[in-house]
């Protein structure tokens, strides 16, 4: 066994793989940049060592710098965790020939799987199953045309050196196909430097399940399945084990097909094979395919920890070290069901837009399993992914694991930075994922999930309670000869009396009445319990069901119009990736203006109407802060 680890990672996956080192006596070495120089990976190590600057080219991608931290602290093992360097075989190349050992696949594994098209090619070799397509090294838009045409439409065009939906369209019909190739061969190019692409079948109602897989480069067993189905632009959201409606003949020819291709490159390590299912008619063992390898440690992987009792990284510790297989494919079972939610800094009204703020309030559920790498306290930063926690549950079946998830999402607390915590709930409260009814293309139909629950007058007179700071203190607890003025309080964009009366206050919201009274500790609105609640800097957050902060605004402050739709503003800090359109050009609503890359994705931001480009205030390359105006429009009257 190791006697000391670097990781050559941050935030969750970073802590996560700390608290197996600390289980097994390996001391940690941390890295961090300067934005995560108190981040909680850093205060959890036993050393720490600054990469660089923010921006991820500068530090988390310096594998050179990394190696040499390995050195330096007497580390005799990196661990790569996800992202970053985990599937790069140059820095793995790197970590060995400094002799030091790569916690992960072999270079040459990594590499094999790299390619899509290469890897499906190995994959139908080694006997598993692959979903129709061309895979061919012609790259000319009339052979494309020509093997879409003989796979059949619906096709999806795929990047071969893609990942996370880059560079992938679906295209329906033949007279689409010009124009998706087009821009799916450009997204390639600027996000791999890669723009070959591959054709596939597109299975119209598709699943995504994978199976974990472990090897110690020579054998492998796998670990079950996982369903990722519930994805939205192809980011999963919520994930679980096992998969609702699999049957042992599939589980059997599922996990068999990924132990082949384990096999097939003798993998070593932990890796996931990520199947496309054909979820029409049930699952069928005819009715999957080989997708992609992901050749390190997932996600999602703690779902599958919960159902079989097994630490992954653990295992990657004791492989890398040497050491066989920890069991046995006959010594691995399924113990209950279990899900993870994925819990972002995000405006999902917005369109799912990455956020930024620092955490006033995080407070998590004592019988779910947390995977976090802030606490309240730290800053979501806008160099790296919006990720605030995973957030895992397990019962003996999936109804129990249902409640539980639905239960801790409830009573997950976060303030200081919009979330996607509401969306989460009500994705798992919706009823074709309740039955288990699910595909990729789920949550895509049911656009409602992201449109945020207005709050009642009773829940928006508490937060008016909370805003004045009379929450603390409930009047006329005995008698008394006097009674409070009546207080005008602003929440939002709403305006409540309250008033005191005996044993809490009485709120006017609107025309309605809300009698807010002392229960315990707690407030009770006409009779309702009232979820906790914290004021914090000029916003109030009502925590609970459907989540909601409100505003408080200043009523001194001095208001004005603002540019309505005649500027592009930045959402959120970023890098202007490019920009699509000059002064004096004229352009339709909706058309493509600036795209910029914050927090690993890359938005669109279209013209807010009509009219003529009278100002272009950013080219490719600035970096910008939130509210900067990208492009102004000229005036209705002088277009």
């Amino acid at each position: 066994m190791f006697d000391k680890v670097l990781i050559a990672n941050r935030g969750e996956i970073a802590c996560r793989i700390i608290r197996s080192c600390q289980k097994l006596g390996v001391a940690t070495v941390a890295v961090y940049s300067d934005a995560d120089a108190d981040a909680l990976h850093v205060r959890m190590a036993d050393q720490a060592v600054r990469l660089g600057p923010a921006p991820v080219a500068d530090s988390y991608l310096r594998g050179d710098l990394i190696v040499q931290a390995a050195l330096d602290t007497g580390a005799q093992g990196i661990h790569p965790g996800y992202g970053f360097l985990s599937e790069n075989p140059d820095f793995v190349d790197a970590v060995t020939a400094a002799g030091l050992v790569f916690i992960g696949p072999s270079a040459d594994a990594i590499r094999k799987m790299g390619l899509k098209d290469a890897a499906k090619a190995l994959m139908e070799k080694a006997g598993v199953p692959v979903v129709p397509g061309y895979l061919g090294a012609d790259q000319s838009a009339d052979v494309l045309a020509a093997e879409a045409g003989k796979i059949g439409y619906p096709v999806l065009i795929k990047a071969v050196a893609g990942g996370g939906g880059k560079g992938m369209r679906l295209v329906t019909a033949a007279a689409d196909f010009a124009d998706a190739l087009d821009s799916a061969k450009a997204e390639a190019r600027t996000a791999f430097g890669n723009a070959d692409v591959l054709i596939e079948k597109y299975i119209q109602q598709p699943r995504h399940i994978e199976v974990q897989v472990f090897g110690d480069g020579t054998d492998a067993v796998h670990l079950f399945e996982r369903d990722c189905s519930l994805q939205r632009r192809h980011q999963k959201v919520i994930e679980e084990a096992p998969a609702p409606g699999m049957t042992d003949a599939v589980r059997a020819a599922m996990g068999e097909a990924a132990v082949k291709a384990a096999r097939a490159i003798g993998y070593r390590g932990a890796g996931t094979i990520e199947f496309i299912v054909d979820g029409k008619d049930g699952l069928r063992t005819d009715g999957f395919w080989f997708m992609e390898m992901n050749t390190r440690l997932q996600v999602e992987h703690p779902v599958t920890e919960a159902i079989t009792g097994v630490d992954l990284v653990d295992w990657q510790l004791r492989v890398a070290s040497g050491q066989a297989l920890p069991l046995r494919q006959d010594q691995l079972q399924i113990t209950g069901h279990a899900f993870e939610a994925r819990l972002y800094a995000e405006d999902v009204p917005a369109g799912f837009l990455p956020a930024t703020g620092t955490l006033a309030a995080l407070r998590f559920p004592a019988q779910a399993r947390i995977d976090s790498g802030v606490a309240a306290g730290s800053e979501i930063s806008p160099w790296y992914d919006p990720m605030i926690a995973k957030i895992t549950v397990h019962g003996p079946d999936r109804g129990a694991a249902l409640t539980a998830l639905s239960e801790a999402l409830v009573q997950t607390q976060v303030a200081g930075t919009v979330t996607n915590l509401g969306f989460l709930q009500r994705l798992a409260a919706a009823p074709e994922f309740v039955a288990g009814m699910m595909d990729t293309g789920l949550i895509g139909r049911m656009p409602d999930l992201a449109v945020p629950v207005v709050p009642d007058p009773a829940r928006l007179a508490y937060a008016a309670l909370v805003a004045a700071g009379l929450d603390r203190d409930a009047p006329w607890q005995g008698f008394a000869l006097w009674q409070a003025a009546p207080q005008r309080v602003l929440v939002g964009e709403e305006s409540v009396l309250v008033t005191a009366a005996q044993g809490g206050w009485d709120v006017q919201v609107g025309d309605q009445i809300v009698q807010l009274r002392r229960a315990g500790p707690n407030w009770r609105a006409d009779g309702a319990l009232m979820p906790q609640a914290l004021r914090h800097g000029g916003a109030v957050t009502v925590f609970g069901a459907d989540p909601f902060t409100l505003d408080l605004p200043d009523p001194l402050a001095r208001g004005g119009a603002g540019p309505g739709g005649d500027v592009v503003l930045s959402p959120m800090p970023g890098l202007v990736a490019a920009v699509a359109v000059t002064e004096g050009q004229s352009v339709t609503e909706g058309d493509r203006m600036v795209v910029l890359e914050a927090m690993k994705m890359e938005h669109v931001l279209r013209a807010p109407r009509s009219g003529i480009v009278a100002q272009v205030a950013v080219t490719a390359g600035d970096q910008v802060k939130a509210g900067v105006a990208l492009v102004t429009l000229a005036p209705v009257d002088d277009a």
